[in-house]
C-alpha cells in the first residue's frame, strides 16, 4: 500500500482528489485500489469528513491523465470494428478509455461534493475500485493483442474523445445534475451499448474476440450496479430538495444537452439499475 494510502482513513475524500490528480495509470489505479481496502478496513468507524472543502492545487489540473491518446472531437473518432486485428484494439481502447474516465468520475463525486451521507462517499469509492478493474482488464486485454508489424498496442495508442468528462465540468456545481447525467444518463449508455458490442465480438469468432466478450459480461454486471448508485443518489437528492425526479430529470436534459440514449435500450439492465417503468417510458419516446 502506498504512503498516502496508508494515511488514517478519516480523510478518505482528500485521497481520492490527490489520486484524481495523477496523470500516470498505473499510479492511479494502484492509488484508488489502495484507498478502497483501507475505506473497507475502516467499516466500524467513519471514514470521511463530509464538511470539509477543497480546491485542486493550480499545478495539478482535472482530471490527472496521460498525455495521450490525443483528444479529439466525438465526431471526428472513425469507426472501429472488431473484424480486423486494429479494429479490435480501436474497440477496447475506446472501452479502456470510457472505464478510465470512469475512475475519474467517481472520484471527483468523492472530494468535491461535501454534506453527503457517508454511504454516499463509500459507494463512489467503491465504484472507482470497481472501475480501476474494469481499466485493468481490458488494458490487459488491449496489450495482449499484436499488429501486423508484430507490435502491441495500449493505452494511448488510438484516439479518443472527452464527452464522459465534458459533462462532469458541466455539472461540477450541482450535485443533483451530477448524479441524473452522469451515471443515470452517461454511464447508463453502456447498458445499452454493451450487448450490442458483444453480438459483434461473438460475430467475429476469434479466440480474442470472445475474452472481450467475458471481460464486458463482468463490466456490464458491475455497470448496472453504478448505475444504481445514481439512480438511488439522484432521487434522494430530489426528495431531499422537494424535486419531482421526471420533471427535474428532463429540465436538466434539455439545461445540459445531454446526449440522449441509443436504441434499443436494454430494458432488462435498466431495470435492474433502478430504472421505472415510467421513466424507461418517457426514454424510449426520445430515442
Amino acid at each position: 500500500m502506498t504512503a498516502a494510502a496508508q494515511a488514517s482513513v478519516s480523510d478518505a475524500r482528500a485521497q481520492a482528489l490527490h489520486w484524481l490528480t495523477q496523470a500516470d495509470p498505473d499510479t492511479k489505479v494502484q492509488g484508488v485500489r489502495a484507498l478502497w481496502q483501507a475505506v473497507q478496513a475502516e467499516s466500524d468507524r467513519s471514514c470521511v469528513d463530509p464538511a470539509a472543502t477543497w480546491a485542486p492545487a493550480a499545478d495539478r489540473p482535472l482530471p490527472g491523465r496521460p498525455v495521450r491518446p490525443r483528444l479529439i472531437e466525438p465526431g471526428a473518432v472513425p469507426p472501429r470494428s472488431p473484424f480486423t486485428t486494429e479494429g479490435h484494439a480501436a474497440l477496447i481502447h475506446a472501452i479502456c478509455h470510457i472505464e478510465f474516465n470512469a475512475i475519474n468520475l467517481a472520484l471527483d463525486a468523492v472530494w468535491r461534493f461535501p454534506g453527503m451521507p457517508e454511504a454516499f462517499y463509500r459507494d463512489w469509492l467503491r465504484v472507482a475500485a470497481e472501475e480501476a478493474e474494469h481499466f485493468t482488464l481490458l488494458r490487459d486485454h488491449l496489450r495482449s493483442l499484436r499488429g501486423p508489424d508484430g507490435r502491441r498496442w495500449d493505452y494511448g495508442d488510438f484516439d479518443a474523445h472527452d464527452g464522459l468528462w465534458t459533462m462532469c465540468d458541466k455539472t461540477a456545481r450541482d450535485i443533483v445534475a451530477r448524479m441524473a447525467l452522469v451515471p443515470r444518463t452517461l454511464e447508463a449508455r453502456g447498458l445499452d451499448a454493451t450487448p450490442l458490442i458483444q453480438a459483434k465480438l461473438r460475430r467475429a469468432g476469434t479466440a480474442t474476440a470472445l475474452q472481450a466478450c467475458a471481460i464486458l459480461d463482468i463490466i456490464l454486471r458491475d455497470e448496472v450496479g453504478h448505475v444504481a448508485i445514481g439512480n438511488r443518489w439522484y432521487r434522494w437528492l430530489c426528495d431531499q430538495q422537494g424535486l419531482e425526479p421526471m420533471a427535474h430529470f428532463r429540465h436538466l436534459m434539455r439545461l445540459h444537452r445531454a446526449p440522449l440514449p441509443k436504441p434499443p435500450l436494454n430494458t432488462d439492465a435498466r431495470l435492474r439499475a433502478g430504472f421505472t417503468a415510467t421513466e424507461l417510458a418517457f426514454l424510449e419516446q426520445i430515442v
